[in-house]
């Protein structure tokens, strides 16, 4: 459990004690007090959720299995679907890899710190329970600078990886504020708030542990530039895929039904619709304006920043139905459907 300030807390009223006890599991990433305060939570096995530039992640120490353990209980994950291990560099990623080179290497040099997660051969006993033991193992280095302060914590406390998942329920919509996480979790966990992503979803995953390196998560860096940094081009994934975060056909689902409709055919849907619904959101380029019509932005990146706060929005109203224009099918776009197509699949 997360823990307490030591001594008593200033005041004798109850409850104003309990509003002061709300308060201190919410931490401040730019205080240095404060990141202190979640590394050592870390150190000593606890659960801390952590911002990133993509998404908040819900962290324990990679090398303590029975910490790692506590972050697939509290989502309800799997424990056989791997987790992502943060790291401050390439010498933390080397504590956990096997091997470096090549395609891992180069896309290494190219975006980190930033928003890819290479898959490489693990190293022997490392990281068990975050690569739900299997042979490989997924790393990332975040560039956020309040997830770059606690890793530097970290490691200065023995800490060299952080296994972080999005801190959310297994299989619903990422968080990207400390109030998603809350939300999520209740005021029991301890947040480090460092607002709202940048970024706002998942890192791409590229597989480097075979002999061509294998896009299994589109993110916001487009094929092109990973395939430039990789000087060659990126396969297909197979039915023989290595398991990886976030690769689900059905994942980042709000509590609502999520429908994706061709523009026109979304268009022609609302005309037949009343102006006064109940039940009902829309998230769309070119739909006609309505009360529960949420203008979507022509940029891509835009919608991506935007996408998971807009469909926590929806849920946070009630609305059991939500019909989304697809975006346009090209490079910049392929995160944003890929994220779409999870969440509305059945």
């Amino acid at each position: 459990m997360p823990h307490e300030r030591d001594g008593p807390l200033p005041s004798a009223n109850p409850a104003a004690r309990r509003a002061k006890g709300r308060l201190v599991n919410l931490l401040d990433g730019r205080r240095a007090e404060d990141v202190d305060r979640a590394a050592r939570q870390l150190a000593d096995g606890g659960l801390v959720a952590m911002p990133t530039e993509t998404v908040y992640g819900l962290a324990a120490r990679a090398d303590d299995d029975r910490a790692v353990a506590a972050i697939y209980a509290a989502k309800g994950r799997p424990a056989d679907h791997p987790l992502i291990v943060h790291v401050l560099d390439r010498s933390g990623a080397e504590h956990f890899a096997d091997a470096l080179g090549g395609d891992a290497g180069r896309l290494i040099d190219a975006f980190w710190p930033g928003p890819v997660t290479v898959i490489v051969r693990r190293a022997a006993g490392q990281a068990d329970a975050a690569a739900a033991r299997l042979g490989t193992i997924a790393l990332r280095c975040p560039a956020h600078p309040v997830a770059r302060a606690l890793l530097t914590r970290c490691r200065e406390l023995g800490v060299e990886g952080l296994a972080a998942p999005s801190a959310n329920r297994f299989g619903g919509v990422s968080p990207t504020t400390a109030g998603h996480v809350r939300a999520e979790f209740g005021e029991s966990m301890l947040v480090l708030d460092g607002g709202a992503c940048e970024l706002g979803i998942e890192s791409s995953i590229v597989d480097c542990s075979r002999d061509a390196p294998v896009l299994l998560r589109p993110g916001v860096l487009t094929r092109d530039r990973l395939e430039d940094a990789l000087g060659r081009a990126l396969a297909e994934p197979g039915d023989d895929a290595t398991a990886a975060p976030g690769t689900l056909d059905s994942h980042y689902a709000p509590a609502a039904t999520l429908r994706l409709m061709a523009g026109e055919q979304l268009r022609q849907a609302i005309a037949m619709l009343p102006p006064s619904m109940s039940g009902l959101a829309v998230y769309s380029r070119t739909a006609p304006r309505r009360p529960w019509v949420r203008p979507m932005p022509d940029d891509a990146r835009a919608v991506a920043h935007e996408l998971y706060a807009v469909l926590r929005e929806f849920d946070a109203r009630g609305v059991k139905l939500i019909w989304v224009e697809q975006p346009p099918d090209t490079a910049e776009w392929e995160g944003v459907n890929d994220r779409l197509q999870r969440a509305a699949a059945p």
